[in-house]
Parts: C-alpha cells; structure tokens; sequence
C-alpha cells in the first residue's frame, strides 16, 4: 500500500510498504561484487525477504556515497546563530555570540535537519533508517573499525536531533525500538583476537562502534556476526560460515541484546558530570567483574559483554531499563 512516510526535518519521505510488513536496512561497504562481504549480505537479504522483510540496502560504493562531513551537506545559509537567540532548541555548547570563523557541523546540521535543509543523499538515508527495525552493517574489518566510506554515513546520516540528543541517549534514545548489529569479516585468526591474542581482547575492540554508536543512539544492539579471516579459509569453510549465518538469521530477532549500562545508573547533569551514582558504585564492589567493558571500574572485564548476550540475571547490578 502506498501511504505518506514520516516527516524527517520538515521534508515528508514516500513509503511504498504493508502496514504489518518489517523492515531491516543493510549498510553495506565493500568494493568488490564477488567478495565474501556481498555473499554474507545476499544470505541477509535472501533470508530476511523469505521471512517476510522488505529489504533496503545502501551499497555505499556503489552509491559513491561521499564520506566526508563537510558544509555541502547543508542547502542553504548556515543558521546556527538563530540557536544563540533560543528561537529553536539548541543542545550544543551555550556560547556567547557566533564566531564566523567556525563551522561547526554538529549544530549546523541539527538545524538543517529541524528545518528540511538537509542534502538529499543523507535525507534519503535518514528516510531508510525511520523506516527499518531492524539495522545491519555488513564491512570488512579496516583498522580495528569500519571502513571510510562507512564512517562517513555514521558521521553524515546520524546527524544530531535525528539519532541523538543528551536528552535522548543509550537506553533512553531515539532509536530504542530498533534493533541493529554489526556483521564484519577480518583479516586476523579468532586467536589473534583474544585477551591473551597479539590484537587484544575483541570486545575492547568492539566497545566504541557498539557502545559509542549504536547503542549511543539507542538501538537494541545484537551480537556481532564476525566471519574470522574468510580469506585464509578453505571453501568449505566458508560455505559453512554461510550456512551458519542463514541459520541465525532466522532466529534473529529472538534474540537478547547485549548488556549495557543504562542511563538510570549515572547522574545525567552537567553538574554531577554524568557519573555514575555513589550508590551504585557501592554495589558494584561486591560483584567479581565490571558492569561492561567500558564501564569495567578497575575490576576484571564482564566475560564476553560485547560479543554475547548474557541472561536476565547473570549480573544483578545489570537492572532493567525504568522509565
């Protein structure tokens, strides 16, 4: 059925979709057509469309999608004194008067955004991102993280006041009724990857691009889907390595997420400097690990917390989310 999409910043997006019908958004970054990257995106897609999904994909470089945030992405005037004035809420740093020598990008395209003055390539994925429940980035592991062009669309697309405000983060964010994960292949053996591995411990690696972006933006974030060195794999391997991740997939969206420390722990003002309560710091000396990876708190690191779900009551300083 054809219907008119959400309002994304004063500009009305077109959706073409069945009420009951999902919707999971593969992110995707790789140069070549026949590499193992697009075979483990086309599983995702062949299996989520039998399960009923419509399937949206950004090949970014099939797209060209530009990956630097510069003053293009914004159609017309910069704005950001307006804000200095309170004619339109503002969540950046309070400043006295504009400084015409700064562009400063997050602010400037918060206003964009607000105002339907974004460019059309990132308006189009914020389109897609409204619409999916379910989020997947597909890439090969650069430098312990995403590629360029894939950083780029971090950057550009999860602009601040659509993805995030510090009114609306982690547990409590924008995005907290979606759920999205990361599925990557390396060039490194699982070992390499260990605490004891010549890489380090694969869940300190993965803490920035789970915690600090998606979960920051409050998605639901699943276990990471990692295909260990495909390259260096017989191809028997790597057609097991498919077959486990049709086997997932179909049971995607039964899953726990992974654990994270929810906003209710920490003292969300600027003048308690959003730490966490003396209280539940007190509660936390009697437990053998961290609350998570980054929230460690000089004790040993939670087994597994940025690669595996852990169950309900694993860990009781783990509450649920209250609101």
């Amino acid at each position: 059925m054809n219907r008119q999409g959400p309002v994304l910043g004063g500009r009305q997006i077109q959706q073409t979709y069945s009420m009951a019908q999902k919707t999971a958004l593969i992110v995707y970054a790789h140069q070549s057509p026949g590499s193992f990257n697009a075979a483990v995106r086309d599983v995702a897609m062949q299996e989520l469309e039998t399960q009923g999904y419509k399937v949206l994909v950004s090949d970014l470089y099939a797209m060209n999608f530009r990956a630097n945030a510069t003053q293009d992405d914004i159609i017309g005037d910069l704005s950001i004194a307006v804000s200095f004035g309170l004619k339109v809420p503002y969540y950046g740093p309070i400043c006295d008067q504009k400084n015409p020598e700064l562009f400063q990008y997050g602010d400037e395209t918060m206003h964009a955004w607000m105002e339907g003055r974004l460019s059309d390539d990132i308006m189009a994925e914020q389109g897609k991102l409204q619409e999916a429940d379910l989020v997947i980035f597909q890439f090969p592991l650069y430098w312990f993280s995403v590629p360029a062009i894939m950083k780029g669309w971090i950057d550009r697309v999860l602009t601040q006041g659509f993805a995030f405000s510090l009114q609306n983060m982690y547990n409590n964010g924008i995005f907290k009724d979606k759920k999205a994960m990361l599925s990557f292949t390396t060039g490194a053996t699982q070992t390499m990857f260990r605490p004891d591995g010549i890489n380090g411990d694969i869940n300190i690696t993965l803490w920035p691009l789970q915690n600090g972006t998606l979960h920051f933006c409050g998605f639901q974030v699943l276990a990471p889907q990692i295909f260990w060195s495909p390259a260096h794999c017989p191809a028997a391997v790597r057609t097991a390595m498919l077959d486990g991740w049709r086997a997932r997939l179909k049971g995607l969206l039964t899953e726990k997420p992974l654990s994270f420390a929810p906003c209710e722990l920490f003292d969300l003002s600027f003048q308690g400097g959003f730490m966490m309560w003396p209280k539940m710091r007190e509660e936390q000396e009697s437990q053998p690990y961290g609350l998570t990876t980054g929230h460690h708190l000089g004790k040993p690191l939670p087994p597994d917390n940025q690669i595996t779900a852990q169950p309900a009551d694993e860990n009781s300083a783990k509450p649920a989310c209250k609101k």
